[in-house]
């Protein structure tokens, strides 16, 4: 993978970590806690929706590597809402 195929990954997978930290309401922190909570959110997505038997769908490829955005914003705002629930994060304001 290139050096700009892995920043646009990284990119995709930030956006889908703020998304999911966003509909959970919890904020774990900045910029780098939404890639790490995305890419958790792309692992634990899939992995839920292959135990469940349900479809993958809106897949971006990025030089080779599939990327499941709806799954992975499922993932993270589940991942999100479980640690902040046991850690007490920040709440976000409406």
């Amino acid at each position: 993978m290139s050096l700009f195929g892995f920043l646009f990954l990284l990119l995709i997978a930030s956006i889908c970590g703020a998304i999911g930290q966003s509909i959970a309401g919890y904020s774990l922190g900045g910029c780098f806690v939404s890639i790490i909570v995305g890419f958790i959110g792309a692992w634990l997505g899939p992995l839920i929706a292959k135990e469940l038997e349900l479809p993958m769908f809106y897949i971006i490829n990025i030089q080779g590597r599939d990327f499941p955005v709806v799954w992975s914003i499922i993932g993270s705002a589940l991942f999100a809402l479980v640690v902040g629930s046991i850690t007490r994060g920040r709440k976000q304001q409406p």
